[in-house]
């Protein structure tokens, strides 16, 4: 009885939000680090701090750091991957090559507890990180539908149905680019 007693605490502690959930995370960190040192790879870890910081619109939050990475929060769809493309273009000119990030978005619903945010979508929105390569903003079905026509300039290609770790059905998944001029 008493874990009963536990996940009805717990759930009672929880907020249900719903939004965005971007996953990033730098390609080739742990080898970096390893070939150019702790000191070099901590400049690295500041330089994305502050891309981020100064990049993230009204509602939007760093949830946690997750050692090379970073767990987003957005309000919409829309600001999501517009802020998420705009980051690729400042972490291509502010961090060195070889290094690329990758990012996964997925909109839906999470629980807040306390700060973190935990959850399905939490876990899907990690899974599509899992599958962007370096420099990639791939992005969730219900993601594509809350921005296609919204935000002029942002293209999204189909990847198709993929099927993840951890996920009963396959997730759909696009390609997030801004249009070309």
């Amino acid at each position: 009885m008493g874990s009963a007693s536990s996940r009805t605490t717990t759930a009672a502690t929880a907020t249900s939000v719903s939004g965005a959930i971007v996953f990033t995370d730098i390609s080739g960190f742990t080898e970096f680090t390893a070939l150019q040192g702790d000191d070099h790879a901590l400049e690295v870890l500041n330089t994305q701090a502050r891309v981020v910081t100064e990049s993230l619109p009204s509602g939007a939050r760093v949830v946690k750091e997750l050692g090379d990475g970073l767990l987003l929060w957005f309000p919409d769809g829309p600001s999501a991957v517009v802020t998420s493309l705009d980051l690729q273009d400042r972490f291509e000119n502010e961090i060195e090559l070889p290094l690329w990030v990758r990012i996964g978005v997925h909109c839906g619903t999470a629980l807040m507890k306390g700060t973190d945010l935990v959850g399905h979508d939490v876990n899907v929105a990690s899974r599509i990180l899992d599958i962007a390569g370096p420099g990639e903003v791939l992005a969730s079905e219900s993601t594509r539908l809350s921005v296609e026509g919204r935000v002029p300039g942002v293209c999204f290609d189909e990847l198709g149905p993929v099927v993840m770790k951890g996920i009963p059905e396959p997730v759909r998944l696009w390609r997030a680019t801004k249009e070309r001029a």
